[in-house]
């Protein structure tokens, strides 16, 4: 099944559900699923200055945040909500949900809602691995996976898929949640290893990754923990007072981010200098600037994802479901047969009582 909009169906929005997606995934396979959406992200950061630009806007509380990230290329128009409370856990919640809409800036038309709870995760997991394909070393086959929460998975598929990290090394604070990742990873092509301690976690890693998410100023890696040579993949800080890393880790890096209005209120660089030197990924990826030099230059993806990444996210899902039936339309949209005649349709609706009234009057 392919589909195409209709003129004659102009009120019918195609939808993805959690369930759809899941279907849509499975389908096409997670590490192929993961490859191809980590090129269309790099494909739209080639285009970095086609995109209209703005941090998130956000509506923070002390429990969590709620927040919309809009862009546009100028053809379509792409924006998520999403919001991050780390207390959801204990509820029975899950600390991220999203949901978004992909539309056609010609028209003002939505193409596509979809859910994107599930997408979120995997275009996460899929930018960190686009930024380690430019700054890990060369070679690297062992990460340490710190927080082994409901990012770790995704994180080890798209590493495994994009640079062959095949050695993973866990630790997470929570026991728990470090035997889950090595049940749900079991089988997978990895060698697991599961650690008492992020130092024990951190031996031998040519890349570590950090995805907690406490909403806290936090330390999850120390100065000593950091040898030459390592790349950092720091997910977890992305809201003001949330980081990771120590300070010092910073200052010994080469800081690579997506777009550094949103990351210096956000990421680990709000712990530095508003005018502390970072370089942008957009331009590592486009040949501009220099990622990793040498093999004892520390570089550090200072993550908190940017509204582009969830572009390229439901721009790969429209493309992706349309040859499927992994969606239901939604009457979402009026379109009345007179399109200045809206007030019609209510009176026209069957069993209509401004009908009645008008025939009654």
């Amino acid at each position: 099944m392919t589909y195409t909009p209709s003129i004659d169906k102009l009120n019918l929005v195609p939808f993805v559900s959690v369930h759809h997606m899941m279907e849509l995934v499975l389908e096409i396979g997670v590490e192929r699923f993961l490859a191809e959406l980590t090129d269309y992200i790099e494909e739209d950061f080639l285009r970095w200055e086609d995109f209209d630009k703005t941090p998130r806007v956000a509506a923070h509380s002390r429990e969590g945040v709620i927040e919309l990230m809009p862009t546009s290329d100028g053809k379509h128009y792409g924006f998520k909500y999403v919001n991050g409370h780390p207390k959801n856990t204990r509820e029975g919640r899950q600390t991220v949900t999203a949901f978004g809409v992909y539309a056609d800036v010609g028209n003002g038309y939505p193409l596509l809602i979809t859910e994107m709870t599930i997408l979120t995760a995997l275009r996460t997991a899929a930018t960190s691995a686009l930024a380690a394909k430019y700054l890990a070393p060369e070679g690297s086959r062992t990460m340490a996976l710190i927080g082994n929460g409901a990012q770790s998975e995704f994180q080890a598929m798209a590493f495994k898929a994009a640079l062959g990290v095949d050695r993973l090394r866990l630790y997470d604070i929570d026991g728990g949640a470090t035997e889950k990742c090595l049940r749900n990873l079991s089988g997978l092509g990895f060698e697991l290893t599961a650690c008492k301690t992020p130092e024990e976690a951190v031996e031998g890693a040519d890349i570590i990754t950090t995805a907690t998410a406490d909403k806290q100023y936090a330390t999850i890696l120390t100065d000593n923990m950091v040898g030459s040579g390592v790349h950092i993949n720091a997910v977890g800080g992305d809201c003001p007072g949330k980081t990771e890393l120590h300070r010092d880790i910073l200052t010994r890096s080469d800081i690579f981010v997506e777009y550094p209005p949103q990351t210096r209120i956000e990421g680990e660089i709000q712990q530095l200098a508003e005018d502390h030197p970072v370089e942008e990924l957009w331009q590592v990826i486009a040949g501009k600037v220099k990622g990793r030099r040498d093999a004892r230059q520390i570089t550090l993806f200072d993550s908190v994802g940017f509204a582009t990444e969830d572009f390229s996210a439901l721009r790969y899902v429209y493309d992706r479901v349309r040859e499927t039936d992994h969606f239901i339309e939604l009457d979402l949209l009026a379109d009345p047969d007179e399109p200045r005649d809206l007030f019609g349709m209510l009176l026209r609706f069957p069993g209509s009582s401004l009908l009645a009234a008008k025939k009654a009057g």
